[in-house]
């Protein structure tokens, strides 16, 4: 059996093919001609050399494939083009599914996300019943991933053995790029963050996602969606804890989060003309944070049997895996959870 990973140099992407490559699984990796290898350089991987806008290189890519593990995504809460993410998560999605459902395959796991759900009432977590509606979605990133997650569904039920799985926050090793959680983590270890506002999100190590899929295509049910989380922690404990591994002062004011819009503003406008970068606040990036983006896990928990570790250890690897050396007396053994949220 061979399993097919899609965005297996990405973040993700190469979790998954580590928790199938300690299974003995045989592996397939879907890679564009342009993409940064260095996540899966030297694993023992076979490599299709494609993209989820060529069709045929699809068709090639799932030959002989048992099981389909759609990882790619186009994570960005800011692009000059937001057309971009809407072409690599939307329609890069249908082909992929779309060919993959012509075979006779085993399960396919498409990785959603949280942005697709609903959310609880302060800090009331949501799960994959609380309701939401493709107006609620902010920006490019959330309404692909809304219509991406809606292909899904619809081609599981007509019979695709597909799975959904909603990933949280994810944080730990090997986030090169780095994904937008990845880069508030990496700027408050290096002290760029002198300040916050009251916003919270769900921290997951990114092995534990990783296993979360492995789990999901094992005993996961076709057409139902799981969230694959952690704890749920306010961005206050986060940048805290950040601090406290680093051994820096963590930032004490707290700003509102109103007057920072008209940042936003020139932020994205000077990188829209200069052509430089990725502004360090965005429209997207505030308007979310309005809501504490709380989650639980436990459906995943109950049907089967997903764990993940304490937010903190997680934290932990991502600091080390940007080359950060974590303060003497900050370290301290991993510990399993028995609960993914709290």
């Amino acid at each position: 059996m061979v399993a097919l990973v899609t965005g297996a140099t990405g973040f993700i992407g190469s979790a998954v093919v580590r928790r199938l490559l300690a299974r003995g699984q045989k592996v397939r990796a879907l890679v564009r001609p342009t993409s940064p290898s260095r996540n899966i350089d030297g694993l023992d991987i076979q490599i299709a050399v494609g993209d989820l806008l060529d069709y045929e290189s699809l068709e090639a890519a799932l030959e002989g494939v048992s099981h389909v593990y759609h990882v790619a995504a186009d994570y960005r809460l800011w692009a000059r083009n937001p057309d971009e993410i809407y072409d690599t998560n939307v329609e890069g999605t249908h082909n992929l599914l779309v060919c993959a459902a012509k075979r006779d395959l085993e399960r396919i796991v498409f990785t959603s996300s949280v942005c697709t759900l609903g959310l609880g009432s302060g800090d009331e977590p949501a799960d994959e019943d609380t309701p939401s509606s493709r107006s609620d979605m902010i920006g490019a990133y959330k309404k692909s991933k809304f219509d991406s997650e809606a292909i899904a569904m619809h081609l599981a039920r007509k019979g695709a053995p597909i799975v959904i799985v909603n990933p949280s926050a994810p944080v730990g090793p090997r986030d090169i790029k780095p994904t937008p959680t990845g880069r508030m983590v990496l700027e408050a270890a290096t002290g760029k963050m002198p300040a916050f506002i009251d916003t919270g999100l769900n921290i997951v190590h990114v092995d534990d996602v990783a296993e979360g899929h492995l789990l999901a295509a094992e005993r996961g049910i076709i057409g139902e969606r799981y969230i694959l989380g952690g704890e749920n922690w306010t961005l206050r404990q986060i940048l805290h804890t950040i601090a406290e591994l680093t051994g820096r002062r963590p930032p004490r004011i707290q700003l509102p989060r109103r007057p920072l819009y008209p940042l936003a503003y020139m932020a994205e406008g000077f990188c829209r003309l200069s052509g430089r970068g990725e502004p360090f606040v965005t429209l997207d990036g505030l308007r979310l944070a309005k809501h504490r983006m709380f989650f639980s896990s436990d459906k995943a928990i109950g049907q089967f049997g997903y764990r993940s570790r304490p937010a903190r250890d997680a934290l932990r690897d991502a600091v080390a895996g940007f080359g950060i050396a974590i303060a003497q007396g900050a370290e301290r053994p991993l510990v399993a959870n028995r609960r993914a949220s709290v």
